[in-house]
């Protein structure tokens, strides 16, 4: 079985079919499922996701993503060390569009040795891991 960390824009995208990832995000999520994929995700990925669906799709998105999609997926709670080295990075970097999320989601994944990502989002390719396949 492999681990996969979920990311924000796997989420979005596999429940809005407009989306340009769309496609491919529920085709990744139907194999995660036949594969037994580990997927893995944190709180702060839940808050950020259930904040975009709420406003973008509405409460039957949010409904959705809970019952079918996070109800897979293994949540790391983030502590306070986490958080610090998240923030530090963020700091470091200082790039508008990369969010504390994905910088405390890098120190998960580094931390827990996940390889792969389930998303569509550049940093995560950036920091040297590689969309699920």
């Amino acid at each position: 079985m492999k681990d996969v960390f979920v990311d924000t824009s796997a989420f979005y995208a596999a429940l809005d079919a407009s989306d340009a990832f769309h496609r491919r995000a529920a085709n990744l999520v139907r194999q995660a499922e036949t594969e037994g994929w580990r997927l893995i995700t944190t709180n702060y990925v839940v808050q950020e996701s259930w904040a975009l669906l709420q406003n973008r799709l509405g409460w039957e998105a949010v409904e959705a993503w809970q019952r079918v999609l996070l109800a897979r997926c293994e949540i790391i709670w983030i502590d306070a060390e986490l958080h610090q080295l998240g923030a530090a990075r963020c700091r470091q970097a200082g790039e508008r569009r990369l969010s504390l999320t994905d910088c405390v989601s890098f120190g998960v994944m580094h931390r827990e040795r996940i390889r792969e990502f389930l998303g569509d989002d550049e940093h995560f390719v950036a920091e040297g891991f590689a969309p699920a396949r």
